[in-house]
């Protein structure tokens, strides 16, 4: 009697065993693919202006989730973007004197007073291009900025004017520098033109002035006058 296949001792094959050397690099999983080169982006750090500017956009949301009624992103306009900038002034850093004070247009007063700190018109102002931006990063179109708008820029202006006029501080628009080559170059080119204007005048005079040629008559003498021996003249 032979015995049965797979039998110890058997002719016949059994089945292959799961720990067979062969079959470990066939079980093994796939290495996970690479991450996208958008999320290799993302993971690089971002820069102080970016982080800054995350920072404030995410302030104003909360601002507008806090706002007595609530308010939405698609509501806010230019007059919400001025409360929030004045809500901001219980934060600032800025003494801004009030006009009684006796303090009043110093920029740098010899004592402490009570008159309230304020935000610095610079600060403010760098704020509002921080959130025009984030707004029309978030999908905003940009005809419907409220950070755009005339109000807010109307009042950033006039805070301008009042802090210079508490603090003393002469806001001018400073004067564009030129280039000293540039300049160096517009003189020696008006330089040059004054030379050749005088070269051409010099060449005028002397042209008007240069003697008749040979044989000619000169314009002054064209009409000939002739002097009789009674001491009359006559033109011939």
């Amino acid at each position: 009697m032979e015995p049965a296949p797979g039998a110890p001792g058997g002719t016949g094959e059994g089945p292959s065993s799961s720990s067979d050397p062969a079959d470990t690099g066939a079980a093994s999983p796939p290495p996970p693919p690479p991450p996208p080169r958008q999320e290799q982006q993302q993971q690089q750090p971002l820069s102080r202006y970016e982080s800054q500017k995350r920072r404030d956009w995410n302030t104003f949301l909360q601002y507008l989730t806090n706002h007595k009624p609530p308010l939405t992103l698609a509501r806010c306009s230019g007059a919400h973007v001025i409360e929030f900038l004045k809500y901001l002034d219980q934060f600032g850093k800025t003494k801004v004197h009030a006009a009684g004070c006796t303090f009043f247009g110093q920029p740098n007063p010899p004592a402490p007073c009570a008159c309230p700190l304020r935000q610095a018109w610079g600060s403010l102002d760098a704020l509002i291009g921080r959130l025009r931006a984030a707004y029309e990063e978030s999908g905003g179109r940009s005809e419907s900025n409220p950070f755009a708008a005339r109000p807010v820029r109307i009042y950033l202006r006039e805070v301008r004017e009042s802090q210079a006029k508490a603090r003393g501080i002469p806001y001018e628009k400073k004067k564009r520098k030129r280039d000293p080559s540039a300049a160096a170059a517009s003189s020696a080119s008006a330089s040059t033109a004054t030379v050749s204007e005088k070269t051409s005048e010099a060449g005028g005079e002397s042209s008007s002035s240069a003697p008749p040629a040979a044989g000619g008559t000169s314009s002054s003498t064209t009409s000939a006058v002739g002097v009789r021996r009674d001491g009359s003249s006559s033109a011939s």
